[in-house]
């Protein structure tokens, strides 16, 4: 049987600042287990753990003396803590009137004592506790209760600090994939074939996979910036992003190399022709004309492509390759792929 969970006033701030923390880590983090086993053996106790309370659940962030299950809010003692938003002592948990009943008490380890300071991830927001329990009934001093607050003060720095490193590489992420993508397709740019597409490339050729890649070159492209100028130019690249996305893979890699010129990489294309009924929708998604601001613009497209292993097994290798059979379509007569034979 379970206590009567009482909610505080600002439960919706604290479970903003709770949910906060979900991203971090659902298991046990290392340095405040090893809080929790300083303050284990500091206060002498069988127990000692640091508790966030959620919505519904208790979860343990860090533990020291034994390994206890995850519980119920309703059934979890640090509950209290939450609902005071100050520190709680039960010197005896048998004669209190809700916890006496609690299935730890009744049941093993069969707790007597529980102390607990609050949590604060920020001011007035607590988010969980810093407790100790014993299995027999104590008296707990100011002395000791000040040296708890101060234990939960240290967890509280441990989790805002775990926190502001998560969203500090979160930014660093976010800051890299911007670095790395041309604002105008929303394509990968040049920066990425060492960061992404040689890793790709490697991944795939020593897990004895293939792995394709098509140039593309757009046709008469140079012609539209100088007739209608750049900002008619930039539309059309654009809507050139767009097709091309509607032709290939969710997994596929697009790198716009500059101007008109894009590279796609499949990984783990089955065979040649797999590439070449690509480049053949890549054709056709490009033969219909760009309606730009009442314009009528042609842009068609000149494809290279070559598969990997036997097209290089490098990336500057296979892009060569792929450059001289785009080369090769071009000389054909344009709106057309060629893939290179390494024969």
């Amino acid at each position: 049987m379970g206590q009567t969970v009482r909610i505080p006033v600002n439960e919706p701030q604290r479970l903003l600042a709770v949910r906060s923390l979900s991203a971090i880590s659902s298991s046990p983090t290392p340095e405040l287990a090893a809080l929790a086993e300083l303050a284990k053996n500091a206060f002498a106790m069988p127990y000692a753990a640091v508790n966030i309370v959620d919505e519904d659940w208790l979860r343990i962030a860090g533990e020291a003396g034994m390994q206890l299950s995850e519980c119920p809010r309703d059934l979890s003692f640090c509950t209290r803590v939450v609902f005071a938003n100050d520190m709680v002592v039960v010197p005896d948990l048998e004669q209190d009137a809700e916890l006496g009943a609690a299935p730890y008490v009744t049941g093993p380890p069969h707790f007597r004592f529980y102390a607990g300071a609050p949590l604060e991830l920020e001011n007035e927001l607590v988010i969980g506790a810093f407790c100790i329990l014993d299995r027999k009934p104590r008296l707990f001093t100011e002395k000791e209760a000040a040296n708890l607050r101060r234990f939960a003060r240290v967890a509280s720095a441990l989790l805002r600090l775990q926190k502001a490193n998560f969203v500090m590489g979160l930014a660093e992420s976010s800051l890299r994939t911007a670095a790395m993508t041309d604002p105008l397709t929303g394509f990968l740019n040049r920066s990425a074939l060492d960061a992404i597409v040689d890793r790709a490339l490697e991944s795939a050729l020593g897990s004895g996979q293939t792995f394709g890649a098509l140039y593309l070159d757009m046709d008469g492209f140079k012609s539209i910036n100088d007739t209608l100028g750049h900002h008619i130019g930039d539309e059309v690249l654009r809507e050139a992003a767009n097709r091309i996305r509607s032709v290939i893979r969710s997994g596929d890699i697009v790198v716009r190399m500059g101007g008109d010129e894009f590279a796609v990489f499949v990984p783990n294309p089955p065979n040649t022709e797999a590439l070449v009924s690509v480049c053949e929708r890549l054709l056709s998604a490009f033969r219909s004309p760009f309606t730009i601001e009442g314009n009528t613009i042609l842009a068609r497209l000149s494809i290279g492509a070559a598969l990997a292993p036997q097209g290089g097994g490098r990336r500057r290798e296979l892009l060569r390759n792929v450059d001289g059979a785009l080369y090769s379509a071009k000389a054909a007569g344009r709106d057309c792929y060629v893939v290179f034979n390494p024969n």
